[in-house]
């Protein structure tokens, strides 16, 4: 079993930057694919960036150009750094883990989940 635990959620003003951090545990987060979701008050749960275990990252066009996913394996750690911050940004951001490794890129292919972390843009 892994637990997935989201830090550095919070409010911040449009045009503005976040890290959210995601820590796990077990020993075999390195082979873990792993990614970030994000859900806003009536909408569907969204993929927002993934990294696979050998580093490889993708993106939803949306965030393209100001969001970077990252990870330390030897902290069990994987990041999202938010930079130009949106309005629409705003969400409740989860972490997602997938033992298989490669990408998540829909929610069933998660194995694991955070319990979310909110973000908040103001404008």
């Amino acid at each position: 079993q892994v637990q997935l635990v989201e830090s550095g959620g919070g409010l911040v003003q449009a045009g503005g930057s976040l890290r959210l951090s995601c820590a796990a545990s077990g020993r075999t987060f390195m082979t873990y694919g792993m990614g970030w979701f994000r859900q806003a008050p009536g909408k569907e749960r969204e993929l927002v960036a993934a990294i696979t275990s050998g580093g490889v990252t993708i993106y939803v066009d949306s965030v393209k150009g100001r969001f970077t996913i990252s990870r330390d394996n030897a902290k069990n750690t994987v990041f999202l750094q938010m930079n130009s911050l949106k309005p629409e940004d705003t969400a409740v951001y989860y972490c997602a883990a997938r033992s298989r490794g490669g990408f998540i890129t829909f929610r069933h292919e998660a194995d694991y989940w955070g319990q979310g972390t909110q973000v908040t843009v103001s404008s």
